[in-house]
Order: structure tokens, then sequence, then C-alpha cells
């Protein structure tokens, strides 16, 4: 959308996320909304144009490229170190940045969590084991445009602990992204998650949740991963914003290691997140770093 003028109905929910009828709110104002320039003032929020969105999808081309190799990695006795040296090297060789290195101090460039690591899992000495669940999180920086991307993979053989929380954290991102389109909120998002994941005896955290992305690493919105249907900023075509719910098997509640950056669950619990970019299209959405789900 090219500083694209919105006609809206009166009767029509106003599109700055008030949750007022247009007639009743910024209509008063304007009589037509310039969506671009009304989402920036009010929610700092950037409504991407058609060439920004191309780019990120060329950064999230690479992204996946290289999750699909990652893929190929993991097995019993691969060091999280090497997923790291993998992923900085296909990053670089494309022409690339990665992302996470020197970002606020972080020292790799890319986030490997493993088991009950909710989050932010630092590459490093240890070994994958037969058993274990990693989630590989990589973002690459390409032409100057971002894509952001999570999953979580089953090393070796998993056990039915294992299997419950990734088939419960992938579905909750499916569902997410399934709520995607112009009209629907914020909260629409975050309820569809929350719903989903506590239906199934598990818990979603609250201290970490999705972003804009595409020009920056992160941007505005916040993508809550819990709320109340109808709550929160309307979608607007333009918008582009990582879903990345974190689900723990057991409860919510977690703490940071002393490395500052290493988000555990306090009970130990297995954790398990998913996480794409998404385009919100006319029609619907997009995902602008796609897999299986």
């Amino acid at each position: 959308m090219k500083n694209k003028s919105l006609k809206i109905g009166r009767n029509e929910d106003c599109p700055c996320g008030s949750g007022k009828k247009f007639k009743n709110c910024c209509r008063n104002r304007k009589a037509e909304v310039s969506i671009r320039d009304e989402y920036k003032k009010r929610y700092d929020i950037i409504i991407k144009t058609p060439e920004q969105i191309a780019g990120i999808k060329r950064a999230g081309e690479l992204l996946m490229s290289i999750m699909d190799e990652v893929e190929t990695m993991i097995r019993p006795g691969l060091k999280t170190d090497d997923i790291n040296t993998f992923v900085h090297d296909a990053t670089v060789k494309a022409g690339a940045v990665p992302a996470p290195l020197n970002y606020r101090g972080f020292p790799k460039s890319v986030c490997v969590s493993i088991n009950e690591v909710i989050c932010h899992g630092i590459p490093g000495e240890r070994v994958l084991e037969d058993g274990d669940i990693v989630n590989v999180d990589i973002t690459p920086i390409l032409d100057g445009y971002y894509a952001d991307a999570s999953r979580t993979f089953f090393v070796g053989t998993p056990s039915p602990e294992a299997k419950k929380i990734v088939s419960v954290a992938a579905e909750s991102l499916r569902l997410g992204i399934e709520t995607v389109r112009p009209g629907a909120t914020l909260g629409d998002i975050g309820h569809a998650i929350q719903s989903y994941a506590e239906g199934q005896g598990c818990s979603v955290v609250r201290e970490f949740v999705g972003h804009g992305v595409g020009v920056d690493f992160h941007e505005q919105p916040q993508i809550l991963h819990f709320g109340r249907p109808g709550k929160g900023v309307a979608l607007v075509p333009g918008m582009v914003f990582t879903i990345e719910p974190m689900i723990n098997l057991g409860k919510k509640e977690l703490h940071v290691l002393e490395d500052r950056w290493t988000a555990v669950t306090n009970d130990g619990s297995l954790s398990a997140q998913f996480e794409q970019t998404i385009l919100v299209t006319e029609e619907g959405y997009e995902s602008l770093t796609p897999y299986v789900l």
C-alpha cells in the first residue's frame, strides 16, 4: 500500500483500533483516513510498501533455505555451536548479516534453545542428546531487510511429552496465523493461541512476544500470545509482524539465567516454539517465512 487512502463506511469499526464506529471517531477529523500516516502516528507501526515487502520476502527465502539445511543437521552428538557456525557462515555467504550477533550484547548469530529453555539459548559446547527438543531461531538481514522465524526439532526419538509440547506449539502458531486478516485485531491472535494451548493443559509464556519486523529487528506492534478477542489494534494490509508463541508443558513462570539471555521454565518442564513472519494482505495473510505446521 503506497500512501493509500482507504474509504471507511460510517458504521464500520474505525481502523485506528479505538473500538468505536468510524462515524464516532476518526470521521470527525478526516473524510479519509491515510492508514499509513494514522498507524505511524498512533502506534508507531510501519505499514510496509510493496518494495519493502519484496525485500522482506527475499530475506525470508534466504532464512528458510538456511533453516532447511539446519533441519538436516539435527542429530544426537551435534554441538549447539556447530549450528551457530553453519547459520553464520551460510548467512554471510549469501551476502546477508546475522541480526542476533552483537544485538544488545548477544554473543552469537542464532538462538538455540533446548528442552526447558524457552528462548534466547546461547550456542556453545552443549551437545544434543537423543530425546531432546531444540528450537532454532534465525534472523538474517538481507539488503537492509529482516525476516524472522524459528522451528522446534526432535533430536533422535522423542518422548510422548516431547511429541505433545511440539505438537501443541505448532498448532498454536497455525491457529494464530489463521486469524490474520484485515479488520481482525491483535487480541484475536492472542486469544486463538491461548484458548487452544491452555485447553491442551499447557501454558503460554507472557514475558516474550511477537513483534513488528522488516525494516528493523523489533518494531511495533507487540504481538501477545494471549488476550481477548476484539481487543487491541485492528490489522490492516501492509502490516508485517512475527507470531511466535512459546508454549510450556508445565506452568508459565520462568527465570533468566546469569548470562542475562537464556530464559528457562521455573518447573523444568519442556518448552517449544514456532515462529513465522506474517504479512497482512487485502484478502487475509501471507507467510514470508513459510513452512508446514
